[in-house]
């Protein structure tokens, strides 16, 4: 899946670990991933994180897709920082699943944590 998703590869994001039910991708921040305050973009920071929640539920040849995400952002993030998410499984029941993903900086320090709900389809695995 993730061969195809050209926006994780603009961003730069590197899958570091992809086992069933968990996933690491790490993200280093550039300078045109800022907002006008200078720090990581939201938007980007939920992007990796998406990403992680995606590589972890697309552990089989099922098509499976976001039922519905939240984020809390804990802590900013600047150009040169390098983010990591980890995403985990907390269970997959049926069609339905529920993933926990903790993005963190270098540092380890805990910049947000997301939770992704995810729905499997019968849509076909793309070619």
């Amino acid at each position: 899946m993730l061969r195809a998703d050209a926006a994780s590869a603009v961003l730069g994001m590197r899958i570091e670990r992809d086992e069933p039910g968990i996933a690491v991708v790490s993200m280093t921040v550039r300078a045109d991933m800022l907002n006008g305050f200078a720090i990581t973009h939201g938007g980007l920071v939920f992007a990796l994180a998406d990403t992680a929640f995606a590589v972890a539920c697309n552990e089989d040849d099922k098509v499976t897709v976001a039922a519905g995400a939240d984020i809390t952002f804990l802590r900013s993030t600047g150009e040169g920082d390098v983010l990591t998410a980890t995403a985990r499984r907390r269970i997959r029941s049926g069609r339905t699943g529920l993933y926990d993903v903790t993005v963190t900086d270098a540092a380890g320090e805990i910049v947000a944590e997301f939770r992704g709900r995810s729905v499997t389809t019968d849509r076909p695995a793309p070619a």
